[in-house]
């Protein structure tokens, strides 16, 4: 198992994305510490395990991710159960702020951005100082989000947040090579949670199933996968990285075959090459 003998928090992990990566890190072998607001949802992602025999590998810890008091006692939590930390999953969010720039509140910018970017800054923080004390190195991996990556990719401060996310991993990632700490990002897309589906997860599957190159919509697994090649020792030389989760949206870039006459791709209605203003005429053939 490629996580024996490891322990890891996951924040955000009673549900969604975090939910799929607390059960593949079980099942790799882990011990690993439910973080989560909810106590609801953490009570049900505790029972779950429980009854798929991982009594002794889990516990629920209630956080408020923008607490320093809160990460803290959570870290202080998995060292007095687990008696270690190997692993730090900033992964817990929020949708935070919408609407446009000139009707958004300092206190919804305020909200997205202590959940978001002070979550997983408070996140890496006490993981490093809990790492750094036991010499063993470890790894700390991040949500952040396509929507990082571009302009136009998702809600603005949202997408500031999630922009901030990427930097603060990287610069981390300098701090701690030392330490033998990875520092690692996952940029998700279209995944289908509780978290995106507002209450109606088979429409919100329909249209995250078309919404990229990939004909299926993203699930919580396809995170897990990523999660646990970030935390496993399969990534040893890997770090200050954001990894790309999102079946070939941004690759897709702005998809100009969907919205432009089929010139491209295995659609295109025609064949052969254009020369723009070189006073050559084209060479184009239709099919």
């Amino acid at each position: 198992m490629r996580l024996a003998n490891r322990v890891a928090i996951i924040t955000g992990g009673a549900s969604g994305m975090g939910l799929a990566s607390v059960f593949r890190y079980l099942d790799e072998g882990a011990c690993v510490v439910v973080a989560d607001f909810n106590e609801t949802t953490g009570a049900a992602a505790i029972a779950a395990a429980t009854a798929k025999g991982y009594a002794d590998q889990v516990s629920f810890f209630r956080t408020d991710v923008a607490s320093e008091d809160d990460i803290a006692n959570l870290v202080d939590h998995t060292l007095s159960r687990f008696g270690q930390l190997d692993i730090m999953f900033n992964n817990a969010g929020v949708g935070g702020a919408i609407g446009p720039l000139t009707e958004t509140t300092v206190a919804s910018w305020d909200y997205t951005f202590d959940v978001l970017a002070k979550g997983v800054f408070l996140g890496i923080k006490h993981a490093a100082i809990a790492m750094r004390a036991a010499g063993k190195g470890g790894s700390i991996i991040n949500t952040a989000s396509i929507a990082g990556l571009s302009g136009d990719a998702g809600p603005l401060v949202y997408s500031a947040a999630k922009a901030a996310v990427i930097s603060l991993t990287r610069s981390s990632a300098v701090e701690l090579a030392p330490d033998k700490i990875k520092v690692n990002a996952i940029c998700p897309g279209f995944i289908a949670t509780p978290l995106a589906d507002g209450g109606n997860p088979e429409a919100t599957q329909a249209k995250f199933a078309t919404s990229q190159p990939w004909p299926d919509y993203g699930r919580g697994e396809h995170i897990a996968g990523a999660a646990l090649f970030l935390a496993s020792d399969d990534s040893e030389f890997v770090t200050g990285e954001e990894i790309v989760v999102d079946g070939g949206l941004t690759a897709a870039g702005p998809e100009l075959s969907r919205k432009m006459p089929k010139t491209s791709g295995r659609n295109a209605r025609v064949s052969g090459i254009t020369k723009g203003s070189t006073g050559e005429p084209p060479e184009v053939k239709r099919l």
